[in-house]
């Protein structure tokens, strides 16, 4: 009789029923082709010429922009409604007034602050677009100027220049510049990884790629930098406590990685 192995079947089905379910995962699919679009569009536009590629990054940011200011001034809407009218002509002072404008500049409805949010986000990302083409970088500088053209923008569409318009535009310009360039430089220091960090990184991508994560303390408590990978001996991974089966997947995969293993004829022990 001839023996028939269900329990695999099944076994082998269920997988199969897994498999299709994780590839058939509507949001994995829907991120996946946001991705591949996201990528497209970035390489196409990277082939444009410089005002080509300055108008749409324009105009994309300028509707990003709109779509937060309108969400705002859904929020802001509210308070719009309790500010005091404006007195007949004359019967106010120029600060009062100006005071007045900037109140309502930042506290208007959706599509002021649309507007307000459009113009300002969409001057950025032109200038950054700019500067960036013609710089060959994005650095503090860049980013700061294209602060400044974005705070100058927003005084003049929202109205909050008041009585001295120039030296409104001037000063808010300064402000953003000086906001954004802080910001720039913190998040410069935060997102840079720590000195010591650098030395083990080709270490820490290949004990990710073993499921080995967990001993880089290891190698770090015993000073097994990058450059020591080639030189790897059992008995320095012994040293520094990490147990036998991982040591032979360390030296294991040392030994098959070409580019680890340069100047290493074969395993020591």
């Amino acid at each position: 009789m001839v023996e028939t192995k269900k329990p695999v079947l099944a076994m082998d089905t269920a997988k199969g029923l897994t498999v299709a379910h994780i590839n058939h995962n509507p949001v994995t699919q829907l991120q996946a082709k946001y991705k591949e679009l996201e990528t497209g569009f970035k390489d196409w536009l990277a082939k444009q010429s410089l005002p080509v590629e300055a108008a749409v990054v324009t105009a994309t940011s300028s509707v990003q922009g709109a779509a937060i200011g309108g969400l705002m001034g859904t929020f802001t809407s509210d308070l719009s409604a309790l500010q005091p009218p404006a007195p007949p002509g004359g019967a106010v002072s120029p600060q009062a007034m100006a005071s007045l404008q900037q109140a309502q500049a930042l506290s208007g409805g959706p599509l002021i602050q649309a507007r307000n949010f459009a113009v300002m986000t969409g001057v950025n990302a032109g200038i950054s677009c700019v500067m960036k083409r013609l710089r060959g970088k994005e650095d503090v500088q860049s980013s700061m100027v294209a602060a400044f053209g974005s705070g100058a923008a927003f005084t003049l569409v929202s109205g909050m220049g008041g009585p001295n318009l120039a030296a409104n535009v001037v000063s808010s310009g300064v402000l953003f510049a000086l906001m954004q360039g802080g910001l720039y430089k913190l998040g410069e220091k935060f997102s840079k990884p720590p000195a010591e960090d650098v030395l083990y990184s080709k270490t820490r991508s290949m004990l990710s790629s073993l499921g080995l994560h967990n001993y880089e303390k290891n190698f770090k408590s015993g000073l097994l930098t990058d450059t020591t990978l080639p030189l790897l001996t059992d008995s320095a991974l012994r040293d520094v406590k990490i147990p036998p089966g991982p040591r032979l997947l360390i030296l294991d995969h040392i030994q098959r990685e070409v580019e680890l293993n340069k100047g290493k004829g074969g395993r020591r022990t």
